[in-house]
């Protein structure tokens, strides 16, 4: 899989609309008990009892979505000794989950350090041009319904299922789905692995073409033996969705501007550091 790490298609405005959701993100990561416990060094069962009550009070489950109700006993986040040993305490739930808005916090929540800056790298070099073209408000309300359609349709597609749906990547998905509509010829930079990381220049469809059609692919679990931890269905979901959502607006959309010289190498883009811009 190709690295993006920049596109040649400046923005008109400043994207603050996808600044503050990256900042979201990384806030509530923080927050978040397992990246809190890696830090202060807390056990890995306290840890992982904290994580699993916040996790089932703010992640979207699916069965959940899809029957409108909640499980008797969820982790209330303490530590006990059972027959079997040691393990998570569970309980009557002490809140009031709504699980539609679990749609939403969802969105905030990242498992690792890995799964939060991958997300955060794509929306940070695709999600600023989606923006300029919709408009701040547009773009937020986009990014929320390709979020929300992401999680239902994975959650209609696993419905019975009790693990936990978390991470930006369906609403991700749709914006980078309406920026292959919208800007298929601008130009990104990208590092493919290849001995090295060697820097290539690729025209926007064949970088999203390509990430596009490998989520379809582990979508159905093949090439992967894990493809269940992750949420491919979602992926491809949200990105047909910014698709259609982008589709009316790609007649009106300036095209990006063509850069000069090679697709590949340095000197394509002289003068230029790596990263910037």
């Amino acid at each position: 899989m190709v690295i993006p790490v920049h596109d040649v298609n400046p923005a008109r405005r400043v994207p603050w609309v996808t600044y503050a959701l990256i900042v979201a993100n990384l806030v509530v990561f923080l927050r978040t008990p397992g990246a809190a416990g890696s830090v202060t060094g807390e056990s890995g069962l306290v840890q992982l009892c904290r994580l699993e009550a916040f996790l089932d009070q703010w992640a979207a489950v699916p069965r959940e979505l899809i029957h409108d109700r909640l499980p008797h006993l969820v982790p209330t986040g303490g530590v006990g000794v059972g027959p079997s040993g040691p393990g998570c305490v569970v309980g009557p739930p002490a809140y009031d989950k709504s699980p539609p808005l679990s749609a939403l916090t969802a969105m905030f929540l990242h498992g690792s350090w890995l799964h939060l800056l991958g997300n955060m790298l794509f929306l940070w070099i695709f999600g600023d041009n989606v923006e300029d073209r919709l408009g701040h408000v547009r773009y937020l309300l986009f990014y929320g319904v390709c979020g929300f359609a992401a999680t239902y349709g994975y959650a209609l597609v696993n419905a019975d299922s009790g693990a936990p749906l978390i991470g930006a990547s369906g609403a991700v998905a749709g914006a980078l789905g309406a920026y292959l509509v919208l800007f298929p010829r601008a130009r990104v930079w990208v590092l493919v692995p290849f001995l090295i990381f060697l820097p290539l220049r690729l025209p926007a469809w064949s970088v999203l073409g390509l990430w596009f059609g490998l989520q379809a692919v582990y979508s159905y679990g093949a090439a992967v033996s894990q493809a269940g931890t992750v949420a491919y269905v979602a992926h491809v979901i949200g990105f047909v969705a910014g698709m259609l959502i982008a589709w009316p607006l790609r007649r009106g959309t300036p095209p990006p501007p063509e850069p000069q010289g090679m697709l590949w190498g340095r000197q394509a883009r002289p003068g230029t550091p790596w990263g910037a811009g």
